[in-house]
């Protein structure tokens, strides 16, 4: 039987559409194979760099898919109206080859740039660490954040309003100004502030190191502006822009150690300047020597002095309460060091601003070098010379600067 023409057509035609199939198909997993070579496959180097990405300029962290977010220590955001925050974010990865360029075109901070960096709180300390030191300097951060919370809350209750009152050169007079590291360092004295000003001479320039700078350099010869220097406009820009710091130290125990170093020892103006006129006031008949030189002042006398409402002489920066020294609710300072713990929070504030590495707080005694520093100890022995009622008066003149600072009561008796 002969088959129609048209049956071999049609089985030509579903030949044809057969191998036709099949070279499509044979195409299409060449062209697979080939995509699947072009595409990298993610590296653990170019994860790191999107778990880099995930961090944001509110020293959040955003992360990146499948990131266990409790392996990244965390910090509080702070609000809009906080204070700048020294926060401490450790370091989430190495940077790669693109990064490093990319690095490298950037262009340096400005202390305007690194002021908002601050505020954020994304402060970074590079370079190696252990988790200990991680911990270490993380404990830092938020005890700072602590005590500008403190600081705020106190204000908040006893001078309210005060940030919106204009600032007057008076209440910037303690202040130095250091331009390099955009720094502002209210002087507290007795709480370091020799050290610091032998810092901050480094920092700008005027000195090679700490260690070479004597007592009277550093005081009388440092070269620092202070704030009252400039005008009103040059005050709120440098408040708005610069880091603000401020070191206190226990208030019974600055006061002893003011004392010790200006009535203990000998000395050209205060003997003749506070003596004299303390001895005449409150010690009863004293000595034509004691008159004429001012020198021999007891504590006691010296607290009578500080509490007398018609002192014989003025007030001194060396016992000046901080809270009147350094105006801390006017000015809304970033960083609250404190003398007990005096270098290592020096240090870390150095790193944080991104001072030298070779620079260090030093925390040598220049001055009565031979004596004890003054101590918790000390200070107990000077103030049980006086009765319950001048201690608590003495509490009640410092009163904001234990509050302020969170020191507790020195004295049981206190209220």
């Amino acid at each position: 039987m002969k088959l129609p023409c048209s049956f071999y057509c049609s089985l030509w035609f579903l030949l044809l559409l057969g191998a036709g199939s099949l070279l499509l198909l044979v195409h299409l997993q060449d062209l697979s194979d080939m995509l699947q070579q072009q595409t990298p496959v993610p590296s653990e180097q170019s994860f790191d760099s999107a778990v880099v990405i995930g961090i944001n300029l509110g020293g959040g962290f955003h992360g990146a898919p499948g990131v266990e977010m409790s392996s990244y220590p965390s910090l509080p955001t702070p609000s809009p109206r906080q204070p700048p925050a020294f926060q401490w974010l450790p370091h989430l990865a190495t940077p790669t080859s693109g990064d490093q360029q990319a690095e490298s075109t950037r262009r340096p901070l400005t202390k305007r740039h690194r002021k908002l960096l601050l505020k954020s709180g994304s402060v970074t300390l590079g370079g190696a660490r252990s988790g200990e030191e991680d911990s270490r300097l993380q404990g830092l951060a938020q005890t700072q954040a602590s005590r500008r919370r403190l600081l705020r809350e106190v204000c908040a209750k006893y001078q309210p309003g005060v940030t919106e009152r204009p600032v007057s050169r008076r209440q910037v007079s303690r202040v130095y100004v250091e331009d390099r590291s955009g720094l502002l360092y209210c002087e507290v004295p007795k709480a370091g502030c020799s050290n610091w000003k032998r810092v901050l001479m480094v920092l700008g320039g005027s000195a090679t190191s700490t260690h070479i700078i004597a007592h009277d350099d550093a005081h009388y010869a440092n070269q620092l502006r202070r704030l009252d220097a400039f005008d009103q406009a040059g005050v709120a820009k440098h408040l708005r822009s610069y880091t603000k710091v401020l070191f206190v130290r226990e208030p019974f125990e600055r006061l002893v150690s003011a004392f010790r170093d200006k009535f203990e020892s000998p000395n050209s103006y205060y003997h003749p300047v506070f003596g004299r006129p303390i001895i005449s006031r409150y010690r009863a008949n004293a000595s034509r020597s004691a008159l004429r030189t001012g020198a021999g002042v007891t504590f006691r006398e010296f607290v009578q002095y500080l509490l007398d409402v018609r002192r014989p002489v003025g007030m001194d920066i060396h016992w000046e309460p901080v809270s009147q020294l350094c105006s801390p609710c006017l000015l809304r300072y970033d960083f609250i060091g404190k003398f007990e713990n005096l270098k290592e929070e020096a240090n870390f504030l150095l790193r944080s601003i991104g001072a030298p590495r070779n620079l260090t707080f030093p925390d040598f005694k220049d001055r009565n070098p031979k004596a004890e520093r003054t101590s918790s100890s000390i200070t107990q022995r000077y103030f049980e010379q006086l009765n319950s009622t001048e201690r608590q008066r003495a509490y009640d003149f410092y009163y904001m600067d234990y509050l302020m600072f969170n020191y507790p009561k020195p004295f049981k008796d206190l209220y």
